[in-house]
């Protein structure tokens, strides 16, 4: 299994630091949401994660190699992300959208075989698509959009799922379902990290939390662990506590706006 581990990583954009010195390991077969205030760098150190930003110092590792150092196929089929702006192509099928995610690994005209077909067929039913894989993908709702976006990453075949902000614009029902498919998924030995702005979805459906502030690393580790009342004040500027039920489900109590 696959482990990314981002080293004493910063980054810069526009000549202003985003992000300075974070350490953070994505670990295979958990969930693992970054979460923090606006503009404290969650999506620009998901960038450095899968090459699309630059580090300014430090380094991204998968199994050890450095990122910058892996040619364009061989970091495709070891770190696979999703953005927040999933591209939703009119005129194509569902089944064609995913196979776009073969062309990453393959080459974009090199012929797909028989053996990508199979690839594609076994994701479609892996993240529920099989009934929708002759629709077009402009035909669907925002949340069927999401899992296509999410199984086209798929088709690369990657060890470590990374995904942008991906419950944005959906209603409850949707964004559960998305949660629900990424828990399958790392429970499948994938490593999942994805940015999140709602605490009570990270909390109740992600095996551990990473606090970003400022650009820093504040926390990283189980939800009830990290978002104690300092964090929850110093950092999100609430009152609150996380409390885990009878069953061990865990909860996010928010009581209101922290003093000051």
């Amino acid at each position: 299994m696959t482990t990314l581990h981002a080293h004493d990583v910063s980054a810069r954009l526009g000549g202003r630091e985003i992000l300075d010195g974070v350490d953070l390991t994505v670990t295979p077969g958990l969930v693992t949401a970054l979460v923090g205030p606006n503009g404290s760098g969650k999506t620009t150190l998901l960038r450095t994660c899968y090459r699309a930003l630059p580090v300014a110092a430090g380094m991204v590792t998968v199994d050890g190699a450095d990122i910058a150092s892996l040619r364009r196929r061989a970091l495709a089929r070891a770190v696979g992300a999703s953005t927040q702006e999933p591209v939703s192509l009119g005129g194509i099928t569902v089944r064609e959208s995913v196979r776009l995610g073969r062309t990453v690994t393959r080459g974009l005209f090199e012929p797909l075989g028989a053996d990508d077909a199979a690839v594609v067929e076994t994701i479609l039913a892996r993240v529920g698509l099989t009934g929708l894989a002759d629709r077009d993908v402009l035909a669907l709702s925002g949340g069927e959009r999401q899992r296509v976006s999410i199984a086209r990453t798929l088709a690369q075949q990657p060890d470590v799922l990374l995904l942008d902000e991906p419950t944005n614009h959906l209603d409850l029902h949707q964004q559960l379902s998305v949660l629900a498919l990424l828990r399958e998924l790392a429970a499948g030995g994938l490593a999942v990290l994805l940015t999140l702005h709602d605490l009570r979805m990270a909390v109740e459906y992600c095996d551990a939390v990473a606090v970003l502030h400022r650009g820093r690393l504040v926390a990283t580790g189980a939800p009830e662990e990290v978002l104690d009342a300092a964090v929850l004040r110093e950092v999100f500027g609430v009152r609150g506590q996380v409390r885990a039920g009878p069953d061990g489900r865990r909860t996010l109590d928010v009581a209101g706006l922290a003093d000051g």
